[in-house]
């Protein structure tokens, strides 16, 4: 009885202590909750139209890994302000159907919703493979670039929904992004007959679902790389590539990536030279091909400033460049659809070469180019 009565005394101990504890906890949790700012709710502009000068001006953005809804907001209100009538948007699948059969639309739905608030238009990039659709059967380790070819059907169908859900806000979709490079194929050996392939099951199915909106194959990366190379191929053989495969009956315009490098905007494109109007090699393909009435897409170019880089110009260059570009396409190239600068701005910083791509930087301090497109585009700047 004597044990006993230790034993009622210890455990009655036992249960006040973590009583008393677990009360503490609850206390601490109140007065956190208390101090910690509440949830910003983002109230939206009245509906906004973009006035231009330059329609064909266009700017990617990278507001998918933009945490802050009100950094969205204040972004598309920028690009609009600029005169910017249509974004380019990475969608990644990865990030949506994270496992099969369950779609999280929430990223998506808002950056649409502020685009739309804008009256700003939506070239949507679609990629990047969910580790459930990428696993091998040996284990062997993937990258978010792989896909195989079980998984086609997969992604047409994310395509197909996602077509469907934002069809009045597309100006188009891509399907892929540079698949010409062996990084952005998966580190596997690139191949035009497999995109063919894969262009053919998104297509099919977006059609069924949403047979206005345009399709972009591509986009294209630059590359002087010959066959056989571990790291890709020439942008060129591998637009004849996929037209030998057949791809033409499943895309509605090419998307092409055209970055200046150190070359000034109008020196003469040459299939060894990587610049700007290499672009007009491509629209060759195109009309040899018999596609002389399909639009070209330029969603990716521009010049970088960095001080720190080889391959950068100043920032007075890059805007003489930019402006030349813009002005060389306007009046030489009635065949382009649009001109889209990479990039407006990085979420976070790289801090490295790429922050000098930007229009404005993290804190939104915005860079002249911004200004002088401003000017160029509604004819004022403040």
């Amino acid at each position: 009885m004597r044990l006993a009565g230790r034993t009622w005394r210890w455990m009655s101990w036992l249960n006040l202590d973590t009583m008393t504890w677990c009360l503490k906890g609850v206390a601490a949790v109140w007065l956190i909750a208390q101090i910690a700012p509440a949830p910003q709710h983002v109230l939206l502009d009245a509906p906004q139209t973009v006035v231009t000068n330059a329609p064909q001006l266009c700017v990617h953005t990278r507001l998918i890994d933009e945490v802050p809804e009100f950094r969205m907001q204040q972004s598309l209100r920028a690009v609009r302000e600029m005169g910017a009538g249509t974004i380019v948007e990475f969608f990644p699948w990865a990030y949506v159907e994270r496992r099969p059969g369950q779609d999280d639309w929430s990223q998506p739905d808002k950056i649409f919703k502020h685009a739309r608030n804008q009256g700003i238009r939506v070239i949507a990039r679609l990629g990047l493979v969910p580790e459930w659709a990428r696993q091998r059967e040996d284990g062997t380790p993937t990258t978010f670039n792989e896909l195989p070819a079980e998984s086609y059907d997969n992604f047409a169908a994310y395509a197909a929904r996602f077509t469907a859900r934002y069809r009045d806000d597309l100006a188009a979709i891509i399907v892929w992004n540079e698949p010409n490079l062996t990084f952005e194929w998966g580190f596997r050996p690139v191949s035009p007959v497999e995109y063919t392939a894969l262009l053919a099951a998104t297509t099919t199915a977006v059609r069924a679902a949403a047979p206005d909106v345009t399709i972009l194959a591509g986009a294209l990366a630059a590359t002087l790389e010959p066959a056989g190379s571990a790291n890709g191929l020439e942008d060129i053989l591998y637009l004849r590539g996929i037209l030998d495969a057949g791809a033409a009956a499943y895309f509605d315009g090419l998307a092409v990536h055209s970055y200046g490098l150190r070359s000034a905007a109008l020196d003469a494109p040459a299939r060894d030279r990587l610049n700007f109007r290499r672009v007009e090699l491509l629209r060759d393909v195109l009309d040899e091909y018999g596609l002389d009435e399909m639009k070209v897409w330029i969603t990716e170019f521009g010049w970088n400033d960095h001080p720190r880089w080889a391959g950068a110009v100043s920032p007075a260059q890059r805007v003489i460049n930019t402006l030349d570009a813009f002005r060389w396409a306007d009046a030489q190239w009635p065949w382009l659809a649009a001109q889209c600068l990479w990039v407006f701005r990085y979420p976070t910083p790289a801090n490295s070469y790429p922050d000098g791509f930007v229009l404005a930087t993290t804190d939104f301090d915005l860079k002249p180019l911004y200004f002088a497109l401003q000017t160029y585009a509604t004819g004022s700047a403040p």
